[in-house]
């Protein structure tokens, strides 16, 4: 993509109009104790139910670099960010949420770091992750299991927000994943990428991001990034019937050995078949996980829509 433009800000709208007014200013701020006057700060709007996007069109002409994306309704936070991503036109391109968990001015830290080190992409990461104990187990936990189980290993509490050049944007951009996990998707493009500590605050309201949506999450993760999920069901399957064949081997033969031995009868065989059914419908249920990944990934559609560029 040609560049029109040294560093574009780029940040997604979901429930936002709150936030709108600091996120700017701070952006602005970091802008202009970088010197950096050609830029452009581009907003895309996921879809978002209250009056961010009407909110920005109010008091664009105090922002005249300002881009408002509006897609055709909401698609998810990650695809939107790819939304921005493609739309962006920077040499630099530094994506943040705007939700002020991490403030605008973690960008003059980015930037130094990226020029210092050459580097091509700077993210922020969390050395202790917020919020109250459930959250911090369900943080940790997340990358633990994700780690554990993809083939990808990314570093454990990252943060959306990055600093990135334009030659590791466009190679992001084509890597055409229908089943979007950015934080896997980032990584696993490669180039060179150093972690900057942030500390991220408490947001003002409640999360967006609810307990439903962040399990689905870890689950298209780890679907679109390993297939050990596959393997493992494999080795359970054959464990179960190993145990099952000695089991039945053990009650032929003491029987045999032991003439006198009553049978222990009808509930141990259907706690036995109960058992291997729950085996079965196990990982029958996994590989129709991966069906659906693979029937999406086909299907072609698009990521995002978008609906208008102003």
């Amino acid at each position: 993509m040609q560049s029109n433009c040294h560093l574009s800000i780029v940040s997604t709208l979901y429930r936002s109009e709150a936030y709108l007014p600091q996120f700017l200013a701070q952006c602005a701020e970091s802008l202009q104790q970088l010197g950096i006057a050609s830029y452009e700060i581009v907003m895309v709007d996921d879809g978002s139910p209250d009056r961010s996007v009407a909110w920005l069109r109010e008091h664009r002409a105090n922002h005249p670099n300002l881009r408002i994306v509006e897609l055709s309704r909401n698609f998810g936070h990650h695809q939107a960010a790819l939304a921005g991503l493609a739309c962006a036109r920077g040499e630099r391109v530094f994506l943040i949420d705007c939700d002020l968990e991490v403030s605008p001015e973690i960008l003059l830290r980015f930037y130094e770091t990226l020029e210092r080190t050459r580097a091509d992409v700077v993210y922020g990461y969390q050395e202790q992750r917020k919020g109250h104990l459930v959250e911090r187990l369900g943080g940790n936990a997340f990358w633990q299991v994700f780690n554990w189980l993809s083939d990808t290993e990314v570093p454990p509490n990252i943060l959306t927000e990055r600093l990135m050049t334009r030659c590791y944007v466009d190679a992001l951009l084509t890597l055409g994943d229908r089943n979007v996990f950015l934080g896997g998707m980032m990584y696993w493009t490669g180039f060179l990428q150093i972690g900057v500590p942030v500390a991220k605050r408490q947001r003002l309201g409640a999360s967006t991001y609810s307990f439903g949506k962040r399990f689905s999450l870890l689950i298209r993760a780890i679907t679109s990034f390993s297939t050990k999920p596959l393997h493992a069901s494999l080795w359970v399957g054959g464990v179960t019937v190993v145990a099952a064949l000695l089991y039945a081997s053990f009650i032929v033969g003491r029987k045999l050995l032991f003439p006198e031995t009553t049978l222990l009868g009808f509930p141990s065989l259907i706690a036995l078949l109960t058992a291997l059914f729950g085996v079965v419908m196990l990982a029958l249920g996994l590989i129709g996980v991966y069906v659906g990944r693979i029937f999406v990934q086909t299907q072609g559609r698009p990521n995002y829509i978008i609906k208008n560029v102003e």
